[in-house]
């Protein structure tokens, strides 16, 4: 069965805190009865998981990628010992 458009909206606004206090409490009273209602917030959940950890993923592959093209470019020597210096001067 497919998740009905107005229930994926009303999910994804449970998720993000976006309903009223009154809307949350119903929503969670359907949560309670209707097990397809829990299935598909559910999936949801998980949905934005795996998103949230696909970009932190890609991020941080950017992020090593740029470090190694600092730290292996010649031009950047004095760029490096400048953030070197930095990173010594903040130790206790």
């Amino acid at each position: 069965m497919m998740t009905s458009l107005n229930s994926t909206r009303l999910i994804e606004a449970y998720l993000q805190n976006k309903l009223s206090p009154i809307q949350r409490l119903l929503f969670e009273a359907r949560l309670i009865v209707n097990p397809v209602l829990r299935k598909d917030l559910y999936f949801q959940e998980k949905s934005y998981r795996l998103v949230k950890l696909y970009h932190r993923k890609k991020l941080k592959e950017e992020l090593e990628d740029l470090f190694q093209r600092i730290c292996n470019n010649p031009d950047n020597v004095a760029f490096q010992h400048n953030i070197n210096q930095i990173f010594k001067s903040k130790k206790p």
